[in-house]
C-alpha cells in the first residue's frame, strides 16, 4: 500500500499554499510539518502527499514520466480540481477531456515546479 508521495520544491511556502489550498478541495488537510516537510491528506495511515525541501540541498526537479494524480470521485470532480489548480497559478498540461471512452477522464497540471499532476476519474 502507499504510504506517501513526495514531490520537491524550491521555496516551501509558496508549494504549502498551492498544495494546501489545491488538496482542501479533496478534503485533505495539513496533518504534519516541519521547517523542510510538510505532508497533506487524512491521517498518516492513509495514503499522503509531501511537499519538502531536498534533502541534499540541491534544486528540486520534476522526473519525465513522473506524475501524481488525484482521484476526482466524477467528471465534475476533476473539472473542478483542475479549474482549482489553475488558478492557484498551475500551468495546463492537457485540458479536462475524456482520454479513454467510458473508461478514464482526466487534466494535466504542472505546478510551479514543474510537477506533472494529474486528476482522474474512472468509469
Amino acid at each position: 500500500m502507499l504510504a506517501y508521495t513526495t514531490l520537491g520544491a524550491s521555496d516551501l511556502e509558496a508549494a504549502v499554499e498551492f498544495y494546501g489550498a489545491l488538496t482542501e478541495t479533496m478534503g485533505w488537510k495539513k496533518i504534519m510539518g516541519t521547517d523542510r516537510i510538510v505532508f497533506f491528506g487524512s491521517s498518516m495511515s492513509e495514503a499522503c502527499l509531501a511537499i519538502c525541501t531536498p534533502y541534499d540541498e540541491q534544486a528540486p526537479t520534476s522526473g519525465n514520466g513522473v506524475m501524481v494524480a488525484f482521484h476526482g470521485g466524477s467528471k465534475e470532480g476533476v473539472d473542478a480540481l483542475y479549474a482549482k489548480a489553475i488558478a492557484l497559478g498551475a500551468s495546463c498540461d492537457g485540458e479536462p477531456g475524456q482520454r479513454i471512452p467510458d473508461v478514464f477522464y482526466g487534466a494535466y497540471v504542472r505546478d510551479a515546479e514543474g510537477n506533472k499532476l494529474c486528476f482522474c476519474h474512472f468509469g
